[in-house]
């Protein structure tokens, strides 16, 4: 009876946060589904609703995590409102986001016939996805986030979306195509640990299930 219930009660819970077992071999919580432990933001910016949901609140700013990470497999599943526009970011210095880090963007792209840089997927401002893997607002999205030294892999809603080898970043302000991007460094140089982020653009924008793999 107990193993049983045991079953139930993992059923029961995944739609939300997953019994402790069931994450994948050598992943933890970063984001325990309770409460905002191990992560900084400030008073009253995000909140933990039900079903270990993380939620932003008006005026939110960012919330990173306590940690730096460097070579990681992280994954999370978030829902957007619409005309919603957030970011997971990564290897990134919280007092210079902008200019410090990486971002994968997080935007309310679903159904675009041509996604470009800033879209859904994206390696922020440096690589467009490969394809536009969004789901409509109001739904949860999938999101894997691997990092191996040079290399950045992102997977959404089981496709591929960027394979960048951050080497072929070689100059301040260019991508290797030649277009422009706003990175004053030359994304070879950035550095490859630091802390990872979530986003307040000012829209409604909810994550959970977040877990990560060191890999150094």
């Amino acid at each position: 009876m107990k193993l049983f219930s045991g079953v139930v009660l993992c059923a029961a819970l995944a739609a939300g946060s997953l019994c402790a077992d069931q994450l994948p071999p050598g992943f933890v919580k970063l984001f325990n589904g309770k409460d905002l432990k191990g992560w900084k933001a400030k008073p009253g910016g995000w909140a933990v609703e039900e079903g270990g949901v993380l939620a932003r609140k008006p005026g939110g700013g960012y919330v990173w995590t306590e940690e730096s990470f460097g070579d990681f497999i992280l994954d999370l599943e978030v829902k957007l409102a619409k005309r919603c526009n957030s970011g997971v970011f990564f290897r990134t210095n919280p007092k210079n986001a902008v200019q410090g880090g990486f971002e994968i963007q997080v935007l309310d792209s679903a159904g675009k016939a041509k996604v470009g840089k800033h879209d859904m997927g994206a390696l922020y401002d440096a690589m467009a996805p490969k394809v536009n893997a969004a789901k409509p607002a109001g739904e949860w999205n999938k999101m894997r986030v691997s990092c191996r030294g040079p290399m950045v892999n992102v997977i959404l809603n089981g496709k591929e979306v960027v394979s960048a080898n951050l080497d072929h970043w070689v100059k301040g302000n260019q991508n290797p195509d030649g277009s422009r991007n706003k990175f004053r460094t030359a994304l070879k140089d950035l550095p490859r640990k630091g802390h990872i982020g979530l986003q307040d653009h000012g829209q409604d924008v909810w994550y959970r299930n977040i877990y990560i793999k060191r890999l150094d």
